[in-house]
C-alpha cells in the first residue's frame, strides 16, 4: 500500500489518509513539499511551523519538528526560531487569511527585512475550516457565507495579490512565486527553489499556492477544477516573480 501511494518517506504514515476534506488541495501541496523535503534531504534540520485554520492539519502530517501557533502569528514564530537557531530550516504554511488578514503586517515586516524563513500560503479564495467565509483573495463577484450576493468590489476592494506585494518589497535574495495545484510539476519546481533558496542562505522565500475548496464552493470535480485554472487564473498568475537570479519578471 505504501509503495502504491508513493508516499514522500517524511510522511507520517499513522496520519493517512488526510484529515482535510474531499477534493482539498492541500494535500497536493503537502505531497510536493514532503517529497521535495525527501530529494533535498532536510527532515533532521527543519522546523514545520503550521497557522490556525485547515493548514493547522498539517501538524502531524511529516516525520519533523512541528509547531502550531495562534492565527496570522507563524511567520514572527518562525523569525524567532530561526534567529535563535540560525542553522535550522524554517518553514511557515498558513491559509490566505492567515497570510492577508490577520496576519498580513507580520509578512509584511518578514519580506521588508528578508528574513531567512520560507513561507506557503495556499490560496483558496475563503476561509475554508470556519465555513467558508469572505477572505483577502475572494473574487469579485464569489458567493461566499458573508458574501452571499458576491463579493462587492467597491465595498471590500480588490483580491489581495501577495506575492506581487511581497515581491514590489522584498530586498535582493528573496525568492518569490505562485504555483498552483493544477500544475504540479511547476509547483514543485518553485517549491524546490524555494527551498534551495533558504539553503543557501540568500534571504526570504515566499511561494504562494492556487488551491481548492469544493465543500465551500459547492462545486463538483469539473468545476472545481474550472474555478482554479479559469476565475482565479485571471486574478492570479503562475510565476517567479523574484529569484537570485533575477530580480523581477513572470516565468
Amino acid at each position: 500500500m505504501v509503495e502504491r501511494l508513493a508516499m514522500p518517506k517524511s510522511w507520517r504514515l499513522d496520519s493517512k489518509p488526510h484529515k482535510f476534506c474531499p477534493g482539498c488541495g492541500h494535500g497536493m501541496v503537502l505531497k510536493v513539499l514532503g517529497e521535495v523535503i525527501d530529494e533535498l534531504a532536510i527532515q533532521e534540520k527543519l522546523i514545520f511551523g503550521v497557522d490556525i485554520g485547515c493548514s493547522l492539519l498539517a501538524w502531524d502530517f511529516f516525520d519533523v519538528d512541528t509547531v502550531q501557533t495562534h492565527h496570522g502569528r507563524t511567520n514572527p514564530v518562525m523569525v524567532g526560531i530561526k534567529r535563535a537557531r540560525p542553522e535550522l530550516l524554517c518553514i511557515a504554511y498558513m491559509g490566505d487569511g492567515g497570510a492577508y488578514a490577520i496576519g498580513s503586517q507580520h509578512l509584511v515586516n518578514v519580506a521588508f527585512r528578508n528574513e531567512k524563513i520560507m513561507a506557503i500560503v495556499v490560496n483558496n479564495c475563503n476561509y475554508g475550516m470556519t465555513g467558508g467565509q469572505m477572505s483577502p483573495t475572494t473574487l469579485p463577484g464569489q458567493k461566499t457565507e458573508t458574501s452571499p450576493y458576491g463579493r462587492d468590489a467597491k465595498e471590500t476592494g480588490s483580491p489581495t495579490l501577495g506575492p506581487e506585494m511581497v515581491a514590489a518589497i522584498a530586498s535582493p535574495g528573496a525568492y518569490v512565486a505562485r504555483g498552483s495545484v493544477t500544475n504540479l510539476k511547476q509547483l514543485k519546481k518553485f517549491m524546490k527553489k524555494a527551498v534551495e533558496n533558504q539553503l543557501a542562505g540568500n534571504g526570504f522565500s515566499f511561494l504562494e499556492v492556487i488551491s481548492c475548496c469544493p465543500t465551500n464552493w459547492r462545486t463538483n470535480a469539473k468545476q472545481t477544477w474550472a474555478f482554479m485554472e479559469e476565475e482565479m487564473g485571471r486574478y492570479f498568475k503562475t510565476g517567479e516573480l523574484l529569484t537570485a537570479e533575477k530580480d523581477e519578471g513572470h516565468s
